[in-house]
């Protein structure tokens, strides 16, 4: 495989031991790269993936700083375009305890990506070899330019047969480039011409309803009480309403507290209209995750999307039932561990999906 994922990456601060940003400011923040489609390209790289980033960011000292910290982890920097114009974002990240949610605040007005233009990428070079694409809907919501941007590369893509993965992410405080038009409005006028170009669609509880339109019937995301075999009646319906899509994954998130979730999710395959949930018990009946004391839920949705994409790619992992298998236990391990990134390894994922969830020391 060849993975090619397109998107903004940030400078990611973080208080230290769950404090909030103002009491760590003036202090000491920790500081690292985040950003949804690096977040996949990580996890395709660490779990033995062959993947690149694409993005326009500053020609400074920080762009040397993050090509240096992809080149670690194994992520292709070389098609990064160093741009003269726009800066680095940032997010600032509180982790949420008990019955205080966390939040994420963004300064990433004005950055490169926002700004750069469509002529600014060679899309038939950053293809050459490529098997797989892997957009967002976080990259079309910056601006007006970065949607013109997804829309190219996505056509572009097309015509040259390479697979295309999108998840929709909805982030309500981005979709804001069109005057006088609602975030939803805006995030549904633009992703339903991305869509179109789509062979999987991922998705979180909402993301559907919010980017597309398309709802559970019967589900309750703030109060966290879902129904679960509402979201095949939305996966279907996507297929349906986009003869293109030819699977849909959907993550299923219970939300009892920001310290507790349950976790799991879906993957409907348009061919044999067919459902798989993840992970279930004995008997084949869903069963979520219990994940008490979250570490960093940020970045789990990536990780999810990461570990299909590496999973449908990988023969011994690809049939429908054991690649979503495989992408829940390795977003579940991501609740575990700070930051974005996911540095769990195969062998960690595999042995969880395989029942071993003790937490025990490896020695």
């Amino acid at each position: 495989m060849r993975v090619v994922t397109f998107g903004e990456v940030m400078l990611r601060l973080a208080p230290q031991n769950s404090l909030r940003v103002r009491q760590s400011i003036p202090g000491t923040l920790e500081s690292t790269f985040g950003g949804g489609e690096l977040n996949v390209a990580v996890s395709i790289a660490l779990q033995g993936g062959n993947s690149a980033f694409v993005t326009a960011s500053p020609d400074n000292l920080i762009t040397d700083s993050l090509v240096q910290e992809m080149g670690k982890i194994g992520v292709d920097p070389s098609l990064i375009h160093r741009s003269k114009t726009g800066r680095f974002g940032i997010y600032f990240v509180e982790t949420g305890a008990n019955q205080r949610g966390g939040t994420v605040t963004y300064d990433r007005e004005f950055s490169s990506i926002a700004l750069a233009s469509p002529e600014k990428f060679d899309w038939d070079q950053i293809f050459e070899g490529a098997t797989w694409f892997h957009i967002t809907g976080i990259t079309p919501a910056i601006s007006e330019s970065a949607a013109r941007l997804s829309l190219k590369a996505l056509e572009t893509a097309r015509q040259r047969n390479v697979t295309i993965s999108c998840d929709l992410n909805f982030r309500k405080k981005l979709w804001n480039w069109k005057t006088n038009t609602k975030p939803q409005e805006l995030a549904r006028e633009t992703m339903q011409s991305l869509v179109q170009y789509v062979d999987l669609i991922i998705a979180n509880e909402e993301d559907a309803d919010l980017s597309l339109g398309i709802s559970a019937p019967e589900s309750d995301v703030e109060s966290g009480e879902l129904n679960i075999k509402g979201y095949i009646s939305v996966a279907k319906q996507i297929t349906e309403k986009y003869p293109n899509v030819k699977q849909v994954a959907i993550t299923l998130r219970e939300s009892i507290s920001a310290s507790h979730n349950n976790w799991g999710a879906v993957l409907y395959d348009q061919s044999q209209q067919q459902a798989y949930f993840a992970p279930c018990d004995a008997h084949g009946q869903y069963s979520s995750y219990q994940i008490h004391n979250i570490i960093d839920r940020v970045g789990a949705g990536d990780s999810f999307a990461g570990a299909l994409i590496f999973a449908l790619n990988t023969p011994e992992l690809s049939s429908a039932e054991t690649a979503i298998r495989y992408a829940v236990a390795a977003s579940c391990l991501k609740h575990s561990i700070q930051g974005d990134f996911n540095y769990s390894t195969r062998a960690e994922i595999e042995a969880l999906m395989n029942g071993s969830g003790s937490g025990r020391v490896q020695r």
